[in-house]
């Protein structure tokens, strides 16, 4: 039976261990020692990871009631070893995982939802809850549990006995009755957890709500605390600091700003549509007809013009050929027909001229790399 030092302490970061067995297990190595502050995987939270020595330890589970330590290389039975776990990975879980409790804690005394699913990401929390919450109740949630960070509660994880237990009033999601660990947050949860948390409320920093949706009924949140709330926070005023100098905006009104330029924006992303048309419009009288084609080729069309141009051309019982490029990039083409089944067409384009496209049996599209001399060659002596 390994000793578990992290219920214990859970600042431990270095220790001495004996290890008890050593198996393979594929590429990896399941270590067993004596005593143990690295966390096995449980109650939402990742396992630790850090080294045995200078093996590398990946993963770490509970597994019929030993802990195994998953190592890339094999440890000797019977010597003690220094171990390290990465603390400051572990350090962020905890302060994730008691702002966790906080919030849970505090939507159960707000609103009676029961915290119903937990998982921990590697750099942020989603907690679902049993019933509907909106952003105003949210930002409720969210200002209730920054207060109870600011009040630096003592946060106490313990083991009662059986008698002490049955008069406790305490989440879980599970129906528990022995070997129950309860992690006590002063004034405001107690709640059944097998996890490290950190001594006090301060240590958590700051507890962020990010996002929220609508999930079985209820409601599931996105959220960071601690160094992942800052490193967010971070990230995104870089994002807003940088979008406000674009805009010569204030960054507290960024979003207007936003707003105000995507809509002069959709404005001249329509005049300029309505340009492109008119001048395919104007184009399509410089259409070449050689025989049952018409056919035009530019240096400066796109798809939206090249196509008003051949539905034109089609409008006129003619197989329409569109080309736009030149001779070093290649000529995009679209190409359309009433009467043609230009699915069959494709492949004789695409076979004569170096192409690659296809589409419907009215019209197709594609790019082919000859030459202009050698397009104009293949349309006049093939319709």
């Amino acid at each position: 039976m390994t000793e578990k030092l992290f219920y214990g302490d859970a600042y431990i970061k270095d220790f001495n261990a004996r290890v008890l067995s050593c198996e393979e297990d594929g590429k990896n190595f399941k270590i067993v020692l004596d005593k143990t502050a690295f966390f096995p995987e449980g109650g939402g939270q990742k396992a630790d990871v850090g080294f045995i020595s200078d093996a590398v330890i990946s993963d770490v589970q509970e597994i019929d009631g030993r802990i195994i330590h998953f190592a890339d290389k094999p440890l000797n039975v019977g010597e003690c070893y220094d171990c390290s776990i990465n603390w400051d990975l572990r350090f962020s879980r905890m302060q994730n995982h008691s702002g966790e409790h906080i919030v849970s804690g505090i939507v159960h005394s707000l609103f009676g939802y029961d915290n119903v699913g937990f998982h921990m990401e590697d750099d942020y929390v989603t907690v679902d809850f049993s019933g509907e919450l909106n952003r105003e109740q949210l930002d409720a949630v969210e200002e209730k549990s920054n207060f109870a960070v600011y009040s630096n509660y003592k946060i106490n994880c313990y083991f009662p006995d059986s008698e002490s237990l049955d008069e406790l009033d305490y989440r879980s999601k599970l129906d528990l009755t022995e070997n129950v660990r309860l992690v006590e947050i002063e004034n405001t949860d107690l709640c059944a957890c097998c996890a490290p948390h950190v001594k006090m409320t301060g240590e958590i920093g700051i507890i962020k709500i990010l996002d929220f949706m609508r999930h079985r009924g209820g409601v599931r949140i996105v959220m960071k605390c601690g160094s992942d709330g800052l490193h967010d926070y971070r990230k995104k005023y870089t994002s807003v600091y940088e979008i406000s100098n674009l805009l010569s905006a204030k960054q507290d009104n960024v979003s207007s700003y936003v707003e105000n330029t995507m809509n002069e924006l959709d404005k001249v992303r329509k005049e300029f549509y309505d340009f492109k048309i008119s001048v395919a419009e104007n184009d399509k009288n410089n259409l070449i007809v050689s025989g049952d084609c018409a056919y035009l080729i530019s240096g400066n069309y796109d798809a939206e013009m090249m196509r008003t141009i051949a539905n034109f051309g089609m409008e006129s019982n003619l197989i329409c050929l569109v080309f736009s490029g030149n001779d070093n990039d290649g000529y995009f083409y679209i190409a359309g027909s009433s009467s043609l089944d230009m699915k069959n067409a494709a492949k004789t384009i695409n076979s004569a001229l170096n192409g690659r496209g296809g589409g419907r049996d009215t019209m197709i599209q594609g790019k082919v790399t000859a030459s202009k001399e050698k397009i104009i060659d293949f349309i006049e002596n093939t319709y």
